[in-house]
């Protein structure tokens, strides 16, 4: 029989504006031990003594296979303000916000809450997930779809703005909502968070038509919300067209709930290489035991892991703190990839930094840490002009004799290349 406390937070799933594909929804909240599961370290998922700590205090009647449960996890997500209260002191700013119309709801799953501190409302991971006042305020150069993906679909769920490659948005249902979300527009509303497996061969099908796709990316929402079974619908139709080389999965979910990376989720993903994953990191202290865990069952099972970080005023746009993301992840086998100027969504300038800010980061790394600590940054440029990628200034001058450049210590040389050789 479910505890009330744990049958209150299940419950009170549903928000007005989203809904949930059935099978996120486990029959029970209690899930029975099982005493010939075999304990060890490559087998079972550890239990980090943060998050150990948290489920002792506010779900003291699940147990350690509740907890490692990605179903539970996300049918006890924390998914209104009574229920986050609870868990953290509520600034002003969240308490002003909590009486507002909400532009995205709110979602965190337990293990992530246990990531929050509780008293400090500037701590990097709270502010990525409670809303503030912030997000109430529209400035003019904000937009709902600042990529301008809705113009360049062809077929429901297919974005196609690269020549040979395309986004394929399998559904709008997140694990954790991040307040700075470039999807907002369509993640959690009841319209398009499911899709038909009609819609989907739509979308199959324009792809099996265009010969030129070589490269596709799954994403959302977050494709690892949904059903083993529903993820294997996909990835073994698009092994079956001949010009798809490479897939890639688009997902935050081993970062807020990697408990969803199971033997058998990987065990399937083996069965469909080149199969690769980025992942949406945001701050060094999501680099849990956890999170470990679930990356390494993933480069085990093959699959090349990136990260994609966007960059946050506050959260993480110091050279610092980046710093210790890339070289966190390179312990965990992921190779920082995509570093992203915040896109102009609405309610998202207290979060965006300058340009420049992104451009000192890059700065501030290049010498100074491993090459492959080093990621791309780039503006996906407003209106669906793609990644534009920038680089702080090297190159100092060309002359008759060469170019003239500057290296990560601010030293200048010259790479002879005079005129008259090419």
């Amino acid at each position: 029989m479910k505890s009330p406390r744990l049958l209150s937070m299940a419950s009170s799933m549903h928000e007005d504006n989203e809904t949930e594909p059935p099978d996120l929804i486990p029959q029970s909240g209690e899930i029975p031990e099982n005493p010939s599961r075999k304990i060890g370290m490559l087998l079972t998922p550890p239990v980090g003594e943060r998050s150990m700590n948290f489920r002792e205090k506010y779900y003291p009647e699940a147990s350690t296979r509740n907890w490692n449960s990605w179903q539970w996890q996300l049918s006890n997500s924390i998914q209104t303000w009574e229920q986050l209260g609870k868990l953290i002191k509520l600034s002003e700013q969240e308490q002003t916000t909590s009486l507002k119309q909400k532009r995205l709801p709110l979602r965190i799953t337990p293990y992530y809450a246990s990531l929050i501190d509780p008293e400090d409302p500037m701590q990097p991971i709270r502010r990525t997930m409670v809303p503030v006042v912030g997000e109430l305020v529209v400035t003019p150069e904000e937009k709902a779809d600042p990529l301008g993906e809705e113009n360049q679909s062809p077929v429901p769920q297919l974005v196609h703005r690269y020549p040979d490659r395309v986004l394929f948005l399998t559904t709008g249902v997140c694990a954790a909502y991040c307040r700075y979300c470039t999807r907002s527009h369509m993640v959690s509303k009841k319209d398009k968070v499911h899709s038909s497996l009609a819609v989907w061969d739509a979308a199959l099908e324009y792809i099996r038509r265009n010969q030129q796709i070589r490269d596709v990316l799954l994403s959302g929402g977050d494709p690892l919300t949904m059903s083993d079974g529903r993820l294997e619908y996909l990835l073994s139709r698009l092994r079956q067209i001949p010009h798809v080389e490479i897939i890639r999965i688009g997902t935050k979910v081993p970062v807020v709930l990697p408990q969803r990376i199971t033997p058998g989720l990987v065990k399937m993903f083996r069965k469909y290489h080149p199969l690769l994953m980025s992942i949406h990191f945001t701050h060094p202290d999501e680099i849990t035991p956890e999170v470990s865990f679930a990356c390494s069952r993933l480069a085990d099972a093959g699959l090349p892991l990136g990260s994609q970080t966007v960059l946050l005023k506050g959260v993480n746009d110091n050279v610092e703190t980046y710093r210790s993301l890339a070289q966190k992840l390179l312990k965990i086998r992921v190779k920082p990839y995509y570093l992203y100027q915040c896109d102009p969504i609405p309610g998202s300038s207290h979060f965006r930094t300058s340009v420049g800010k992104g451009l000192e980061i890059i700065r501030g790394l290049r010498g100074f840490t491993s090459g492959y600590a080093i990621p791309h940054f780039v503006i996906d440029a407003p209106g669906g002009g793609g990644k534009i990628p920038l680089l702080p200034e090297y190159v100092v001058e060309k002359n008759q004799e060469g170019y003239v450049l500057r290296n990560y210590l601010g030293n200048t040389y010259l790479y002879p290349e005079p005129m008259d050789l090419f």
